[in-house]
């Protein structure tokens, strides 16, 4: 993989932001932050928002949001209302701007931009909840057989609304993949940044005597994979995270296996440098958190899907399972754990990620979308 390349200035433009949601700092949201910070008179539109749970830069501008804000109790209740939401990006009027950038999961790449203005969205993947893994979000087939018509709805009008990108990037190669099948549309991959700064290894090396998962707990992430697992092994588990699955999980789990819920980045960071290894079950579209662990000198077992892929060398930075099964985890698990590894080049790889990689990357991006274009 090509090294980062430092970065240059980020071109002069007018320039208007769009995210799906405001309700929390997660991987999307700091993508979100350097753009901000990129870019700090640039109004910011989203269908609702939390200011108090984002960071400075984000929440420093004037942020517009769709009708859905003056619902009582919205950022906590906003997934009820799935259905809403192509009413609610609709509402959102940008400003006239030269370029309009979306970070979008959802419906934020449906925006309509204003004359002349270019849509460039940076797609985390294209809308999840009508795309894919609706097995772990739907659950029961009642709930899938109710769910379909407002799914295949959702589905045609998030394709048709793809037109009104003029340039996909994609946060990796799975994701292109998906944007070439949903969309019909091709994606430059830029990957994520990664703070290699702040994560790193510490100055003395901690007993790595616990494995480790930092996740929300919700279906799709295959928590429940990893407490059959080690339910098993009796190995110590620390499971950092929140998130509507936790009360079930916790119900499943064995005394060996702790669930430390929402901690702030500086415990995330001693628990990653004190771990003996990551474990990382489920698929992703990228997964920050692995390389993250990386960047501590960590190795993390991974399902072999999806974004990890991309972010794990076999055998030198992790070890993959093939199959979602307990026995498969665990045996992998016990090979990582048995094994020496490199903690520097273990980083190295992580640094391929860094924030200064994202940031030449996505300089160079939007560079090229103002350039003018040919006329017919």
């Amino acid at each position: 993989m090509t090294p980062p390349q430092p970065p240059t200035h980020w071109p002069t433009a007018r320039v208007a932001l769009c995210h799906d949601w405001l309700s929390g700092m997660r991987g999307g949201e700091r993508v979100l932050e350097i753009l901000c910070e990129a870019y700090p008179e640039a109004p910011l539109y989203t269908l609702l928002a939390d200011p108090a749970v984002v960071s400075e830069p984000i929440r420093n501008r004037t942020i517009h949001t769709s009708w859905l804000q003056k619902i009582p109790h919205i950022t906590r209740n906003y997934r009820m209302l799935l259905p809403l939401f192509p009413a609610a990006v609709r509402s959102l009027k940008p400003a006239p701007a030269d370029i309009l950038i979306s970070t979008s999961h959802c419906v934020a790449k449906s925006i309509r931009t204003p004359a002349h203005c270019h849509h460039l969205c940076y797609c985390f993947t294209p809308m999840r909840y009508a795309w894919t893994f609706q097995e772990e979000y739907l659950g029961s087939k009642m709930r899938k057989t109710i769910a379909a018509p407002l799914l295949a709805a959702l589905r045609q009008w998030d394709a048709r609304t793809a037109s009104r990108v003029d340039t996909f990037i994609a946060i990796s190669r799975h994701v292109q993949t998906r944007i070439q099948n949903f969309y019909e549309r091709e994606a430059k991959v830029i990957y994520p940044p990664v703070d290699t700064d702040r994560c790193s290894p510490g100055k003395t090396p901690g007993p790595c005597d616990y494995d480790l998962i930092v996740s929300a707990l919700v279906p799709y992430k295959r928590i429940d994979l990893a407490i059959e697992a080690y339910n098993r092994t009796g190995y110590p588990l620390r499971i950092v995270g929140t998130g509507g699955s936790r009360n079930t999980l916790e119900a499943r789990a064995q005394p060996n296996i702790t669930f430390e819920g929402w901690q702030p980045d500086e415990v995330v960071l001693e628990r990653y440098r004190n771990c003996r290894l990551l474990v990382f079950p489920g698929e992703e579209d990228f997964g920050i958190v692995p390389l993250e662990a990386q960047a501590c000198g960590k190795p993390v077992v991974a399902y072999n899907r999806g974004g990890a892929c991309e972010t794990i060398l076999p055998n030198q930075t992790g070890i993959f399972f093939e199959h979602q099964t307990p026995e498969e985890l665990a045996h992998a698990v016990q090979i990582a754990g048995n094994r020496v590894w490199d903690a520097h080049a273990i980083r190295r790889h992580a640094q391929t990620f860094s924030n200064a990689a994202f940031i030449a990357a996505m300089q160079d991006a939007i560079r090229t979308c103002l350039e003018p274009r040919p006329t017919r």
